[in-house]
């Protein structure tokens, strides 16, 4: 007796309902809760969460389109940031997070979120120790913890969640929990996150 085929999610049995869009479809593995950085409305309708790589020139273009979308649609989205590091192109990635983190216990974490991302070309020791001054922080601490990969634990958390996720590279984006698949220009943001609204 032939075997029915299983859907990728583990969920069982396809049925002849199911649309090969609907069986292909990634949802977030990781719900978002109290340890992730949020920003704009707790309340909002519409959670934005994304997976990125600070030393990506894509996560800097994102950057500049998250802003405009939460500027536009305040009250309506959320974002959530999460790291995925993809270290074997961007060899600063990983300690641009952990920095970011670092930042993070200081109640910092989106200053030094914009920094990074305003100052991509400026990932090296050096200048990250001085964006670290410029955001008022104690460089010598940050530079400290960082060095001692205090932060790592939570920065590959991170990632695994999105690896969990189907994520395979850095921006994605997931509109409540399910994968945004067009792109990042601004009105495909904009037409994601008002439809997640109106349904």
């Amino acid at each position: 007796m032939k075997e029915k085929e299983k859907d990728p999610d583990g969920a069982g049995p396809l049925t002849g309902s199911q649309t090969p869009l609907q069986i292909t479809v990634s949802r977030l593995r990781v719900p978002v809760d109290e340890t992730d950085h949020v920003r704009g409305d707790p309340a909002a309708p519409v959670t934005l969460v994304e997976y990125a790589d600070f030393q990506c020139p894509h996560g800097a273009a994102a950057y500049r389109n998250l802003l405009e979308v939460l500027r536009q649609r305040d009250g309506t989205v959320r974002l959530v940031f999460r790291h995925f590091p993809v270290v074997n192109v961007h060899p600063y990635a990983e300690m641009a997070a952990e920095t970011a983190e670092a930042a993070g216990t200081r109640e910092r974490f989106w200053p030094m979120h914009d920094w990074l991302y305003e100052h991509q070309e400026q990932l090296d020791p050096v200048h990250l120790s001085l964006g670290v001054q410029q955001l008022g922080l104690a460089a010598e601490e940050v530079s400290d913890e960082v060095n001692a990969h205090t932060h790592l634990d939570r920065v590959r958390a991170d990632f695994v969640g999105g690896i969990r996720s189907g994520v395979h590279g850095a921006p994605t984006f997931f509109v409540n929990g399910v994968r945004h698949e067009s792109g990042y220009a601004l009105p495909d943001l904009l037409a994601a996150v008002d439809s997640a609204a109106g349904s």
